[in-house]
């Protein structure tokens, strides 16, 4: 058995009515557990209670929960779980890998994991940073660098530990974690990487060649790409922040020492959520 959560926050990014109805489920169930109850500033209606500053979600919390899709989650993972809290997931998105308590089972399931039954699942963010600046932006699904124009090639280097890989001509270069392999890296036809698989993958965006591939690398390395040609390039984290990049700019990338904790029901499963999201097992309609 599992330590119980005593001290919970409620997060989303999105302002329906259908979020507010559940985010006030939510509160109702918490309150009836017994369970201190803080309210980020977009849930600030939910109660007579002010909203806290994140940096007092953090301190106060034992758990974060976020109501959304996985943009919501992503959104909580900078804000809150970069600093060390838990996160659980309700999902109101359509695929949902990384939120997965539907609305029709949140009652029962937030019990369970409030009383101490669920999984506890780590993953790890990336970190980069330009032409060796102190300052390092992070992203948990994957670091995209792109021409920044419709059908344009760019030019990269790349290197790994400080050995040279490859020079590529592509729309840009994807390098994910194994929480984004099922996020813009499959919409690229990228590799679905387990969760419990400790690497990173770089991924050419349709890259002038015929024999390009996905390459995996040990999560420990650490990656360099220098910007050859492309005066427009972009770098773009999990979609949110973007920084323009110019020829001769070196973008590092490794591993945060900071993990993530997302936290599951017991009966989570990577393979069902795969197959349920991404329609594996269908059969094939009969003309």
């Amino acid at each position: 058995m599992k330590k119980n959560f005593r001290n919970a926050a409620i997060y989303t990014s999105l302002n329906f009515k259908k979020v507010q109805k559940i985010a006030s489920q939510i509160y109702e169930v918490l309150d009836n557990l017994d369970v201190s109850v803080h309210l980020t500033e977009s849930l600030e209606s939910l109660s007579k209670k002010k909203s806290l500053s994140d940096r007092s979600i953090v301190k106060k919390s034992d758990l974060l929960i976020s109501i959304g899709g996985d943009g919501s989650l992503l959104s909580s993972a900078r804000r809150y779980g970069f600093s060390g809290l838990p996160l659980l997931g309700i999902n109101l998105g359509n695929l949902g890998f990384l939120t997965d308590i539907l609305p029709e089972d949140l009652t029962s399931s937030l019990i369970e994991v409030i009383k101490g039954k669920y999984l506890k699942d780590k993953r790890f963010f990336l970190e980069a940073s330009v032409n060796n600046s102190l300052k390092s932006d992070i992203a948990l699904n994957e670091i995209v660098i792109h021409s920044g124009s419709i059908a344009q090639l760019m030019e990269y280097e790349v290197f790994v530990d400080e050995t040279f890989v490859y020079r590529q001509r592509a729309d840009g270069l994807i390098v994910n974690t194994p929480t984004g392999s099922t996020a813009y890296s499959l919409s690229g036809g990228g590799p679905i990487v387990h969760p419990e698989v400790k690497a990173i993958t770089l991924m050419p965006m349709f890259p002038h060649s015929l024999s390009a591939s996905p390459l995996l690398v040990k999560e420990e390395s650490n990656i360099t790409i220098k910007i050859i040609s492309g005066n427009k390039s972009m770098l773009s984290l999990d979609s949110h922040n973007s920084i323009p990049l110019k020829r001769g700019d070196i973008i590092d990338v490794s591993k945060s020492k900071k993990p993530l904790i997302l936290i599951h029901p017991n009966d989570h499963n990577f393979y069902s959520a795969c197959r349920n999201k991404l329609g594996w097992s269908e059969r094939l309609s009969k003309s």
